[in-house]
């Protein structure tokens, strides 16, 4: 449950429950998803104040605190900005979303921007199908602090914590422990969503190549635009994470820094696939769009091949419908059956002729 703190001169001591209810007049509630204090890789016992947890991570070695917010506005998160000293402009960015994955370094803190994706469940494709729906995560990681914001759809960080609160020897390295088990979370979510998107990719394929007539140009197009969202959320973390993984950014130890590379891995795996269904893509629609070409012409064909044999009875009667008073066979017995009889033969002469080459 989402819960709310006072600015950072709240009165310190009581519940959390005594600062939200009763904060200063000029107070600008933060909606709080969890705010934890951690020493020696181990969580103190509820949830803290933020002001509490914060004071008490920098007058205590080996203490952190991490703090998750939802979709904060830039008088909550300006709460959080002043008790962290966080950069100006990373907090505008975390503000206003609408980033691309990025890595900034502001002095001795880490300011890191994720996309998460999370696939749309659908029965079948259409043209109007969404396939992905993206979000944002911003981290801001300091030597005793770690600061995580999120927008729109994105995992479940609760989950997170309490998967890395297990593991308190991987916790102690710090706010880059936290880095890395967003990223990594988040990560797996690209494999999963790419592991869905190829079953769309596949039905696609096998509709375009089926032998019934359909047109799946509208399909292919907009599968093509969920792919490219997906690949704009995908291929620009590559570079933050190799730096990260590489321990060039503060904060981040070797140690830290190796599992990071296991997770820029995983990354490489999911951008390659992604690739390779734009490609595809690329290549089934222009399948389809010469199948729609070789229809059209056959279809052009048959329509010529039955104009011409048409326009020989057209012709015949046309002839012998100018009403001359002296015409051959006008007045002959067999005149009208010899007609009937060179309209049916050169009609089935050249319907044989246009079947042997595939007109019709």
């Amino acid at each position: 449950m989402m819960e709310t703190i006072a600015r950072s001169d709240a009165p310190r001591g009581g519940s959390m429950a005594d600062h939200a209810t009763q904060p200063h007049p000029d107070d600008q509630p933060v909606p709080v998803v969890d705010c934890a204090l951690y020493k020696h890789g181990k969580r103190r016992a509820g949830t803290l104040p933020l002001t509490e947890a914060m004071d008490t991570a920098r007058t205590s070695p080996d203490s952190f605190v991490w703090i998750g917010l939802r979709e904060p506005t830039t008088d909550q998160l300006e709460v959080v900005a002043d008790a962290f000293g966080l950069h100006p402009l990373a907090v505008e960015d975390a503000v206003h979303a609408h980033q691309r994955p990025k890595l900034e370094r502001y002095d001795d803190s880490l300011f890191l921007v994720l996309k998460t994706v999370v696939y749309v469940e659908h029965d079948r494709l259409t043209p109007t199908s969404e396939v992905v729906s993206t979000g944002e995560i911003m981290i801001f990681a300091g030597r005793d602090f770690a600061v995580v914001v999120r927008h729109g759809d994105s995992p479940d960080l609760r989950v997170v914590r309490r998967q890395l609160e297990t593991q308190p020897e991987l916790l102690a390295h710090g706010p880059a422990a936290v880095v890395h088990a967003i990223a990594d979370t988040v990560v797996d979510q690209y494999l999963d969503v790419v592991r869905a998107i190829e079953t769309d990719v596949e039905q696609v394929e096998a509709g375009v190549f089926s032998p019934e007539r359909t047109d799946d140009s509208g399909r292919i197009y907009q599968l093509k635009r969920e792919v490219l969202e997906l690949r704009r959320a995908v291929v620009p973390l590559a570079m933050p994470l190799r730096e990260l993984a590489e321990a060039r950014a503060p904060g981040v130890d070797p140690e830290i820094g190796a599992y990071l590379r296991d997770v820029s891995d995983h990354l490489a795996q999911a951008s390659e696939r992604i690739t390779g269904f734009a490609e595809l893509l690329d290549g089934v629609l222009s399948a389809n769009l010469a199948q729609l070409t070789v229809r059209q012409n056959t279809d052009l064909r048959r329509i010529s091949a039955w104009a011409a044999i048409i326009a020989v009875p057209t012709m015949i009667v046309g002839v012998y419908g100018m009403n001359f008073d002296h015409m051959p066979e006008l007045r002959w017995t067999f005149g009208y059956p010899l007609v009937l009889t060179v309209i049916v033969i050169a009609c089935t002469l050249m319907y044989r002729a246009f079947r042997r080459n595939d007109w019709l």
